[in-house]
């Protein structure tokens, strides 16, 4: 039966009345209830069975890449059938002879009515997966005919022809077909998956795509019904005959032709449709993060869209979840690629969130949701996303690349994810507080909860160039040597004749009975001589506290100190003094460096590397100071010995608490505000 008659379809993708009547026949089948499975996953996976029958020279396949997917992970919804055994009762019925009804249209149509309660691209999915069985048990007992007795003799019992060479016009045409109605099934695949839920196309637009679904699925259907039958026959044919074998090959090119026209008429119609949703989903993120909302469900649900209703997951549980579970939270969407951030910022990242001693106060207040980008998803990027996403305590889309196009676009364009990973901050209402608090985490971990561009500015301003804000909890003895109030030097070069020369001169002061604490954090470029030096530091002159681990965090923390300054407005030609001294150490940071400072207080001087001998040199010069000023402030008068400002008007009140250090109630402390000594009293708890 010619249902479509000689031409196929108009050039204006009119269906022809013809069509009309199946289109009525084929709903009539149609009683979708709910019962659904990835079709592109399973698509994959039925690529992948004909790929490997394609290395048959008898079958004549060819396809250009194996599906590395695993249909074990296709979970049928809604079914009590597991996939399995969907597949074969298709097949059965696919192979069944009809006595009184071989005609292709009738099988069709039995076909359609076991395949009722599916979606139109499942059914085309499945369809095409029950052929590549029956086709794979074919080829895999033909090409091991040869040479393994067990296959010679099921193929016997089959009744098998042993000479397939007069059979090659068939397999091509065969090979034609499958893989025309596989390109037929993409296309509905992508018109299936488009995000009616959130955007609808034109009405006109939608009655002509929906048209096509139903006829499209049609001529896969009835292709599939007859490449099959075509494998049935040939199991049961005697001597082959040339005129049978054309006869079929003709069968199948028609077929072929048929598809391929609606292919090219399909290809249109998905991207005017395409097209369409991508404007009007656009649109509809622009407005979504503009309107005010109860809670951040609307947000995510439209931000995480997927053809699941379930798109994120949990590492730890390996659970497939929706947007519900982060509701009412901080949500901090971490953008990236596949392989997120370098080891050494992914470590950071983890030690700043999840291990941060303040996230156990803040435990479930926020989540971090990890969203992979990428322009062409491969087998290697998919691969590591699996690790990553399976490893990593926080949230993650469970398969970022069945990301609607619109919400990719969204991001690359709204938020200026130009592959650098970013975070971008969504509230409990789901607007957007931050659009990037990647620097921010970094800097001060949990503690800048709940990470919105307001609470940065709150955490600069109470923020001073401190030995904290440069160590801040990098190691648990540094961070307690800070606390305490020790001087600590914090140096850097890769130069080892001036670290020794360096050593030995502070080796000389701490003779004379000043405390000091050495740390040597590398130089910002940190290479293999860097490591090494790490190495031999650590076996002649000091306890290294820094791994190279922990230089790579220091150094990070320094770049983020940067950037985060910058993007508040400030510039290296203001008055800010932390970005001033945090770029000048960045800058000249490869050249030798040293930091000097007493612990949590702006008493820190900064010295290139031949600044710091020269005035370690003439420090019996300055050494009467120490007992008086402090080492750190009798170093920087050495230096610059011009007078402090003179105070401001009226008594400061400027107070801090420090921990009790021996010796700490000898030396003079310098009010941070003013710089003028600071009156001493002792508390006890």
């Amino acid at each position: 039966m010619n249902l479509f008659g000689n031409d196929c379809f108009p050039q204006n993708s009119s269906m022809p009345s013809e069509d009309d009547f199946l289109i009525k026949k084929l709903l009539l089948t149609h009683d979708p209830d709910g019962r659904s499975l990835d079709s592109e996953l399973l698509l994959r996976a039925m690529e992948n069975v004909m790929c490997y029958a394609a290395t048959s020279q008898v079958c004549g396949f060819h396809i250009d890449a194996i599906a590395k997917d695993d249909v074990s992970d296709i979970e049928v919804v809604g079914s009590q059938e597991t996939l399995a055994q969907i597949i074969d009762r298709i097949k059965i019925e696919m192979l069944r002879k009809h006595p009184g009804k071989e005609n292709l249209h009738t099988r069709t149509m039995i076909l359609f009515d076991v395949l009722g309660n599916y979606r139109w691209d499942v059914k085309m999915v499945l369809t095409l997966a029950a052929f590549a069985a029956a086709f794979g048990e074919f080829c895999i007992i033909m090409q091991q005919c040869p040479c393994n007795p067990l296959a010679v003799s099921v193929s016997m019992l089959k009744h098998l022809p042993r000479n397939l060479s007069t059979l090659k016009p068939q397999f091509r045409a065969l090979s034609l077909l499958v893989r025309t109605a596989m390109d037929v099934t993409k296309c509905i695949i992508k018109l299936e998956g488009l995000p009616f839920r959130y955007a609808r196309l034109d009405d006109e637009t939608m009655v002509i795509a929906k048209s096509w679904i139903y006829v499209a699925t049609y001529w896969v259907t009835r292709s599939m019904v007859a490449c099959t039958s075509q494998i049935r026959d040939i199991k049961a044919k005697k001597p082959e005959r040339s005129d049978s074998t054309l006869i079929a090959a003709w069968e199948l090119s028609s077929l072929a032709y048929k598809l391929s026209s609606i292919c090219t008429h399909l290809r249109r119609q998905v991207d005017l449709c395409h097209q369409q949703m991508e404007e009007k989903m656009h649109q509809k993120l622009l407005k979504v993060f503009q309107e005010v909302h109860p809670d951040n469900q609307d947000v995510l649900g439209i931000l995480l869209a997927t053809k699941d209703e379930l798109p994120i997951k949990n590492s730890s549980t390996q659970h497939k979840l929706g947007v519900s579970e982060v509701k009412d939270k901080v949500v901090l969407i971490l953008v990236s690629k596949a392989e997120l951030l370098p080891l050494e910022g992914l470590l950071l990242l983890l030690e700043r969130t999840y291990d941060h001693h303040h996230h156990k106060k803040l435990e479930g207040s926020y989540e971090i949701v990890w969203i992979s980008v990428s322009d062409t998803w491969t087998d290697s990027e998919r691969d590591m996303f699996d690790f990553l996403s399976n490893s990593l305590p926080w949230y993650s889309v469970r398969r970022p690349w069945v990301l609607y196009s619109a919400v990719v676009n969204y991001i690359k364009q709204e938020w200026g994810y130009k592959n650098a990973p970013l975070i971008v901050v969504l509230d409990s209402q789901g607007m957007v507080t931050n659009s990037n608090a990647m620097d921010m985490v970094f800097i001060w971990g949990a503690r800048a909860y709940p990470f919105s561009s307001s609470k940065e500015e709150q955490l600069w301003d109470e923020e001073n160039w401190t030995l904290k804000l440069l160590l801040d909890e990098i190691d648990p003895l540094l961070t307690t040597w800070v606390e305490e109030g020790r001087n600590i030097c914090i140096y850097g070069s890769d130069n080892l004749d001036w670290i020794r020369e360096f050593n030995a001169k502070f080796k000389v002061i701490r003779n004379a009975g000043v405390q000091l604490e050495m740390v040597y954090a590398g130089c910002k470029d940190l290479s293999e001589q860097v490591r090494r030096m790490s190495a031999v530091i650590g076996e002649e002159l000091h306890r290294n506290l820094f791994t190279f681990t922990k230089l790579h965090f220091f150094w990070l923390r320094l770049e983020s100190i940067r950037r985060s300054k910058l993007k508040l407005g400030q510039t290296i030609h203001s008055d800010d003094h932390i970005l001033k001294e945090v770029s000048a150490l960045l800058d000249t940071a490869n050249e030798g460096w040293v930091i000097i400072g007493r612990g949590n207080t702006a008493d820190i001087v900064r010295l290139s590397a031949s600044d710091a001998v020269k005035w370690l040199d003439r420090f019996p010069e300055w050494e009467a100071n120490v007992t008086k000023l402090g080492f750190v402030s009798a170093l920087r008068a050495a230096i610059d010995p011009s007078p402090p400002p003179p105070p401001p008007p009226g008594p400061c009140n400027h107070s801090k608490v420090v921990p009790y250090a021996e010796g700490l109630t000898e030396e003079t402390v310098l009010c941070e505000k003013c710089m003028h000594p600071m009156k001493k009293y002792v508390v006890y708890e």
